[in-house]
């Protein structure tokens, strides 16, 4: 990948905040703090990561990388075209070229329809090919997916977890899409199966030539699995490398303190570091400087006035840290 290739997604200082209404007393909106300032980019061809704890903004991330959210603030471009401020219809098309694939298939597959149902109702929908042709693009799709095709006549409970998952990655695959946002879609299965399903998705990003936004809380899998990562903490980049520089080069203090709680491989390994203390930040009042400051093992006084921006350690290496810049420099 160089450096002028155009990126098949490009995310500009997104921001994302959802406003409820607050109590009965003051009736003054509550706002919800859940993506700021956030950049990322994706080439064709790329599985990139997006990796952080539970409730850092990475599935809201993804969802509105589809437009499933409205943006406060920013920028989303596929292929080139701002996506930002498009209309439903407008829309369409993109989500066509854009598809998601969910935690949970059980919620995500319509109960009371037959996977021949879903399929047909996909491919119809993005007219993605002509009538007498989905049977086959069907029975072709299950079978890549790694599922007999007598189970187009079966529905979604009489599955396994496994196989449901192979299911939404078949009516995800079914109208062609050019980029695969997957959402923790391994995090509820057995290590087996996990990489069973790791395995899927690699093969079927080359049979399609996809690009994967892959989002999971899993440094290991995203070490393995993906070519770049973002670290996600509160809603903001913290960290971008290249996944196979992570162990060796990550600097962020809240990417060294993940990687610090995957269990070794071996009890004899030791710890070189503390692992992560203290409690995030609300979501609902967003703190003044670095939101990891009060957990962070390098923090100084100005970490808790100036939000740290992003800024390069090497060509593909970014931190949000100036303690970090400053030492590394």
């Amino acid at each position: 990948m160089s450096s002028n290739d155009t990126p098949l997604l490009r995310v500009d200082n997104l921001s994302v905040h959802f406003s409820s209404r607050g109590s009965w007393l003051l009736n003054e909106p509550t706002y919800t703090y859940a993506l700021n300032d956030v950049s990322l980019e994706a080439h064709k061809g790329e599985i990139v990561g997006i990796v952080g704890e539970s409730g850092c903004g990475k599935s809201t991330l993804g969802r509105s990388i589809l437009r499933l959210n409205t943006p406060t603030e920013g920028a989303i471009q596929f292929q080139g075209q701002d996506i930002t401020q498009l209309r439903d219809r407008e829309l369409r098309q993109i989500r066509k070229d854009i598809q998601i694939v969910f935690q949970d298939p059980l919620a995500s597959l319509n109960p009371r329809m037959t996977i021949r149902s879903m399929l047909f109702e996909a491919m119809s929908f993005h007219n993605v090919v002509a009538a007498d042709k989905r049977e086959a693009r069907a029975a072709w799709l299950l079978e890549l997916c790694g599922l007999n095709p007598d189970a187009l006549d079966r529905y979604p409970h009489e599955f396994s977890g496994g196989q449901r998952q192979r299911i939404g990655i078949a009516r995800a695959l079914s109208v062609s899409p050019k980029l695969l946002i997957a959402d923790e879609p391994v995090s509820a299965l057995d290590m087996s199966i996990q990489a069973q399903l790791l395995n899927l998705l690699y093969s079927l990003k080359r049979e399609f030539d996809l690009t994967i936004i892959f989002i999971s809380h899993d440094m290991k899998v995203v070490e393995h699995f993906c070519d770049r990562i973002y670290v996600m903490y509160y809603g903001t980049m913290v960290e971008h490398l290249p996944a196979r520089r992570l162990k060796s080069d990550a600097r962020h203090p809240y990417t060294q303190g993940l990687l610090e709680a995957i269990p070794p491989d071996h009890p004899s390994e030791r710890r070189s570091t503390v692992p992560i203390s203290g409690e995030v930040p609300s979501p609902h009042q967003k703190p003044r400087g670095c939101a990891f400051a009060t957990r962070c093992p390098l923090s100084v006084e100005s970490c808790g006035h100036s939000t740290p921006s992003s800024e390069r350690l090497g060509l593909d290496h970014q931190v949000a840290c100036p303690v970090v810049v400053h030492h590394t420099h």
